[in-house]
């Protein structure tokens, strides 16, 4: 998929809109695409919406093609067509329809997008993260505002539940940090705090060669434990959500520690090998978690 905003000359009719973003979710979302099959198909046309909107987003930052010169234009463009489709001018990306009816049936707040789209400008240099609370920052542009913004896809009452899905996010997004340390760091971009590499003795060179020695493990180890406590404070979150919401949050979290055991399990050979959840196991969980909330 291109990473440039696709252009038509008219918007493409709703129920096309919304095929058209399911499609990219079947593709693309991977474990997000799990869960969304425990949604009734509302929500699911939905949160793929949202998914084609981020993954949009992504791309901006994300393709190798693109000319690294001409993003902050690029992601200026889009930035405005952004607020063009929030206040109802579909034109110009077959996503925009579809993403124009969530936001306004769900009520999503439009502050999250722009968050969105901040987090992905901040990602397209390379970058070293300093410090945990810059971390924080991070993951919260990059996935709390995902979290914030298709907990009103979920449905909830109590206000508190926006801060447990901002710390869900937080925890989904140091899992995916560490399952991809090295491929993060052959793009330049080294999010593990350097105050932590230097606590333990690892040096950000040591990320991009593969060695994994006792001092990498115990960073390691210390990361995890972080996104561990997250998984812990955002457990609550589940039941505060919509009842027929429930199956597909326990799925994501699910699925999410999964791939953070078996990071543990594996003493924390990510430098040389790919830790994954396996799609039997994904399947699993869904039926699971199906017969579990009903």
């Amino acid at each position: 998929m291109s990473a440039s905003p696709v252009a038509v000359l008219a918007p493409v009719p709703l129920e096309e809109s919304y095929r058209f973003c399911r499609d990219v979710a079947r593709r693309r979302a991977k474990n997000f695409y799990y869960a969304f099959l425990l949604l009734e198909k509302p929500q699911r046309d939905a949160m793929c919406a949202i998914y084609a909107f981020m993954r949009r987003c992504d791309d901006l930052s994300d393709d190798p093609g693109a000319e690294k010169a001409r993003l902050p234009e690029t992601i200026a463009l889009w930035r405005m067509q952004l607020n063009r489709a929030l206040a109802g001018s579909v034109a110009g990306d077959p996503i925009w329809p579809a993403f124009h009816d969530t936001v306004r049936r769900y009520s999503i707040p439009h502050r999250f997008f722009h968050e969105m789209i901040d987090g992905i400008a901040s990602d397209v240099e390379p970058r070293r993260i300093r410090t945990y609370d810059e971390l924080y920052r991070y993951c919260y542009h990059v996935a709390s505002v995902v979290g914030l913004t298709v907990i009103h896809i979920f449905g909830f009452e109590s206000m508190r539940a926006l801060l447990l899905a901002e710390k869900c996010g937080i925890a989904f997004q140091l899992t995916n940090i560490l399952r991809d340390v090295r491929e993060d760091a052959l793009l330049g971009r080294v999010y593990l705090p350097l105050e932590d590499l230097d606590r333990f003795g690892v040096p950000a060179a040591q990320l991009e060669s593969g060695k994994e020695d006792q001092a990498f493990r115990e960073l390691m180890r210390f990361e995890a434990a972080r996104a561990r406590e997250c998984y812990r404070e955002s457990a609550a979150l589940l039941g505060m959500i919509h009842q027929k919401s429930r199956r597909s949050l326990w799925a994501l979290r699910e699925i999410y520690l999964q791939l953070l055991a078996r990071i543990e399990k594996a003493d924390y050979t990510v430098l040389s090998r790919r830790i994954n959840v396996p799609t039997r196991t994904k399947i699993a969980l869904l039926l699971r978690a199906f017969l579990t909330y009903k």
